[in-house]
């Protein structure tokens, strides 16, 4: 059975999860609020982040089936939002131009746009690719 709805990387997601005490392939995935506490904890005192070698295709399973493939891909803006974030490349990936430019100016708007696009860049792109589905 083949899925139409590849919409995140297992690649993608094991290579943030050598990452993963901060929480990096929970927020690639779209689990905020885990990603958050893994964060604050090192990956649950890295008890969490060890569980999640073995998770990691299951959230890719419920990342492809939460949200909408499209003009812009996933894997791609999360990895311009991590490794170029502060300079904004990630906005610009996605149309943004004009907050593309100011976190460029601004190094991510010193960095709280930062923080606020690891919490909400997935919803950011699936709104996105929904709307550019219904304008067909």
């Amino acid at each position: 059975m083949s899925r139409t709805n590849d919409t995140h990387s297992k690649a993608i997601g094991y290579a943030l999860w050598l990452l993963g005490f901060s929480g990096a392939h929970r927020f690639y995935y779209g689990r905020t609020l885990t990603g958050i506490l893994w964060f604050f904890t090192g990956g649950l005192f890295l008890i969490g982040w060890i569980v999640d070698f073995f998770l990691i295709p299951s959230m890719d399973r419920e990342a492809d089936f939460n949200y909408q493939t499209g003009r812009i891909n996933y894997s791609i803006a999360w990895l311009l939002l991590t490794f170029l974030g502060v300079l904004g490349i990630h906005r610009f990936y996605q149309g943004k131009i004009g907050t593309g430019l100011l976190y460029l100016f601004t190094l991510g708007l010193f960095g709280v746009g930062i923080v606020y696009d690891f919490l909400t860049l997935n919803d950011q792109i699936d709104e996105q690719n929904r709307r550019s589905l219904l304008r067909g």
